[in-house]
């Protein structure tokens, strides 16, 4: 009973030790964005919650079902792009 405990003690040790490492880096995977280039204004925008809010505003004015933005035709992304940098210079 006393070499069970010993073990359990062990592993649960471990596993408190270890878990904010593992929270962390699934953490810093999910808070960092990836770019995608907008060659019609040639810059880049980092597609992050805050892009993804407008994305989706985007779809909903334009009536668009949801659609990864990488797998809309370059022609819709152009659309987004000009929509999106309207509603940037509105802020100014």
């Amino acid at each position: 009973m006393r070499l069970l405990f010993r073990h359990l003690s062990s592993v649960l040790l471990a596993a408190a030790l270890a878990s904010p490492v593992i929270i962390t880096g699934c953490a810093a995977r999910v808070s960092t964005g990836y770019r995608i280039h907008d060659g019609y204004y040639n810059d880049d925008h980092v597609w992050d919650d805050n892009e993804i809010v407008f994305y989706t505003r985007w779809e909903g004015e334009t009536h668009r079902e949801h659609r990864d933005f990488r797998r809309r035709p370059r022609e819709e992304q152009k659309e987004y792009f000009a929509w999106r940098h309207d509603r940037d210079h509105d802020r100014r």
